[in-house]
């Protein structure tokens, strides 16, 4: 009885402290934030990954009364910018906004990464963007089976830019040339923004890119669209054939989370996920997600954890079947 009593002391302590850590932890969140917050972009601005996180973090900033800054660190497939965010202070203060590269795609296709994607804190996905093919205006092919054709009589000829080794772009072009039996030219740019500007100008012919930034370019008639990668034509443009009409089974989507450092207290990742939850069901983001033809997504850190999981099967079957190699 008397050895009992030192541990059921030891025992109080522990779930004193435990209690009171667990105080101290909420009432940073309730209070967070208290300084500017930091969101890195590791792609280029310009592009829908750089455009999303600026609108989103406007708000934050209006609700939070606090500078929300995007700094975007680029390179490497996005892996510069997102070893950046993961070796930061477990603060909240800093953050990562990206596509699915850095997060769930590049663990399966760089032999060495300087972090580990699956240690981040998920906080929520925000926005999901259907991917389209568009082709510089003076390309011959109208339409998917007229590319096809083209590039299977001229192997190798057709030049495909997409935003770089191991992002969406790229790997939605490897998906097409293996299901459609072609071979084109891959040119890696670093982000949407680069290789859509030698797009339009005609230095390269076509590209597989989010419709966030290229569907205001087909608008103003700078690009064509040829088709999209949803499984069946979009309300908002049903005069545009999917890929799948002509390549059964074709779907990619681009979607931009945020993510915080490891180990972040779950009292802030919760906070700043059900801030941007609110965000994204406030009338002024509608305007935004009809100009980029995506949805808001939102959800928990857990089922944004769920969600990032199965990604990372996704897209590593594409890298394992296509046999997508660093170029």
């Amino acid at each position: 009885m008397k050895q009992s009593m030192p541990r059921a002391g030891a025992l109080r302590a522990i779930l004193g402290a435990t209690l009171l850590a667990a105080c101290i932890g909420a009432a940073a969140a309730q209070e967070f934030p208290v300084r500017a917050v930091r969101i890195i972009v590791p792609f280029p601005a310009g592009g829908t990954a750089d455009i999303v996180p600026r609108v989103v973090g406007d708000l934050l900033s209006r609700k939070w009364g606090q500078p929300v800054i995007i700094e975007n660190r680029t390179g490497a497939g996005g892996n510069i910018g997102a070893e950046a965010a993961f070796k930061a202070e477990p603060d909240g203060y800093t953050l990562l906004s990206a596509p699915p590269p850095p997060l769930v795609i590049n663990q399966n296709l760089y032999p060495k990464l300087n972090f580990d994607p699956m240690q981040f804190a998920p906080i929520v996905v925000m926005v999901r963007v259907p991917n389209s093919l568009v082709v510089t205006p003076k390309f011959p092919a109208r339409g998917v089976a007229e590319l096809i054709a083209q590039a299977r009589a001229n192997p190798g000829k057709v030049t495909s830019a997409t935003q770089g080794n191991g992002t969406t772009s790229h790997l939605t072009s490897e998906m097409f040339q293996m299901m459609a039996g072609v071979k084109v030219q891959h040119v890696p740019y670093r982000g949407s923004a680069p290789a859509l500007a030698d797009l339009v100008a005609g230095n390269v012919d076509i590209m597989f890119d989010n419709l966030g930034v290229s569907l205001a370019l087909v608008k103003g008639g700078q690009l064509r669209l040829l088709a999209v990668a949803t499984p069946a034509r979009m309300s908002a443009l049903p005069d545009v054939p999917t890929i799948a009409e002509t390549l059964p089974g074709f779907e990619s989507a681009a979607w931009y989370a945020v993510v915080a450092p490891p180990k972040t207290p779950p009292q802030i990742v919760n906070k700043i996920n059900a801030d941007i939850n609110e965000g994204l069901r406030r009338p002024e983001m509608l305007p935004h997600l009809a100009e980029w033809s995506g949805e808001a997504i939102g959800g928990t850190p857990q089922a944004t954890a769920a969600y990032m999981r199965e990604e990372v099967e996704r897209w590593n079957k594409v890298i394992k079947a296509a046999g997508v190699k660093l170029e």
